[in-house]
C-alpha cells in the first residue's frame, strides 16, 4: 500500500470519529457546528502529554479523551436547554472560542536543546511519537481502525438496547419523551458528552498521525463537514457517517476529475441528498428494510 493511500484511507478513519460525533446530537435532535473544538481538545491535550511531557500514547489519549468530554459536559449543562439555531449558534461560538484562545497559548519546553510545544498561530510541532517508538503509517493506521470499530461496537450495542430507544425517542419527540417520564436533559447530556468523548480521541489520533497540528485546523469548515457525512450517509445507523466520510474524502479526493473541484461537487452532493433523501441514504426506513431483508435470507 503506498503511502498515499495509508494517508487517505487514515484521514478517512480519524475524521469518522468527529463524524460519529456529530452523527450522536443528530440522532438527539441537536444540530452541532461545534464538534471540531473537541477534537481540537483531544489532538493538543494528547500532544501536549506525549511530546512535552513524554507520556505513553494510550494514556495522553485517555486524558485527552476526559478533558474533551468534561468540556462537553460543561457546554451541554449550559446548551442543552437551548434548541434548533440556537443551540447550534451556542456550540459554533464555543468551537471559535477554543480555537481563537489556543491561537494565544504560547508553552514551550525545552528538549534536547529544542523548543517543544505550542506557540500559537504557528502551531504545534514535534509531535514526535511514532517517529520516537518506530511505528509506520500502516500500523498507525491499523491503530486507527481498531479503535473504530471499537466505537462501532459500542455504538451498535446502543443502538440494539432500551438506551438506544429512549434517545432515538429523544431526538424524534421531546415533548412525547418527557410525557412518557424519560428525563430528555439528561439523555441529552449523555449523548453530548459521549459524543464530546469520540471526537477527543479523533483528535488524539490525528495529532500523532500528523506531528503537525494548528488551530486553524479545527476551523468551522471542519465542522460543517462533520455535520455534512451524518446527513449525507443517513441517520438510520452509524455505518452512515462513515459512508458520508468515504463519498467525500475517499471518492471526491481520489477521483481526478473531481480534484480542484471537490467543494462545489460535495456541496452539490448535500443539496440533492437534503432534497430527496433529508434523512440521508441509511435513514431509519431503509434500514429497517435492510434488516427485515436478511431477517428472510
Amino acid at each position: 500500500m503506498s503511502d498515499y493511500v495509508v494517508s487517505v484511507v487514515s484521514n478517512m478513519g480519524m475524521i469518522a470519529f468527529i463524524a460519529l460525533s456529530a452523527y450522536i446530537l443528530l440522532v438527539i435532535g441537536e444540530i452541532s457546528f461545534g464538534q471540531q473544538a473537541y477534537f481540537g481538545i483531544g489532538a493538543y491535550i494528547s500532544g501536549v502529554l506525549t511530546a512535552m511531557w513524554g507520556w505513553p500514547l494510550w494514556l495522553a489519549m485517555v486524558l485527552g479523551c476526559a478533558v474533551a468530554g468534561s468540556a462537553a459536559l460543561i457546554i451541554g449543562s449550559l446548551t442543552l436547554r437551548l434548541s434548533g439555531i440556537y443551540f447550534a449558534i451556542a456550540t459554533l461560538s464555543f468551537a471559535e472560542m477554543i480555537r481563537l484562545g489556543l491561537l494565544s497559548v504560547h508553552v514551550q519546553v525545552e528538549i534536547d536543546g529544542e523548543l517543544v510545544g505550542p506557540e500559537g498561530a504557528e502551531g504545534f510541532g514535534d509531535i514526535r511519537w511514532i517517529f520516537e517508538n518506530d511505528v509506520t503509517p500502516f500500523e498507525f493506521m491499523t491503530v486507527i481502525y481498531v479503535l473504530l470499530v471499537g466505537v462501532l461496537t459500542i455504538l451498535f450495542w446502543v443502538e440494539r438496547s432500551r438506551l438506544g430507544t429512549v434517545i432515538r425517542m429523544v431526538g424524534s419527540d421531546p415533548l412525547l419523551a418527557q410525557a412518557q417520564g424519560i428525563d430528555v436533559v439528561f439523555y441529552r447530556l449523555l449523548a453530548t458528552v459521549f459524543a464530546g468523548i469520540i471526537a477527543g480521541l479523533g483528535g488524539s489520533l490525528y495529532a500523532h498521525f500528523a506531528t503537525y497540528i494548528e488551530p486553524n485546523v479545527f476551523n468551522v469548515m471542519l465542522g460543517v463537514h462533520s455535520l455534512a457525512y451524518g446527513l449525507i450517509g443517513g441517520l438510520g445507523t452509524a455505518v452512515g457517517p462513515l459512508i458520508g466520510v468515504g463519498l467525500d474524502i475517499g471518492f471526491l479526493e481520489g477521483v481526478r476529475v473531481f480534484q480542484g473541484y471537490r467543494m462545489i461537487a460535495f456541496g452539490g452532493l448535500v443539496a440533492v441528498l437534503l432534497i430527496f433523501m433529508p434523512r440521508g441514504i441509511l435513514d431509519e426506513e431503509r434500514v429497517h428494510r435492510i434488516k427485515r431483508w436478511l431477517e428472510r435470507s
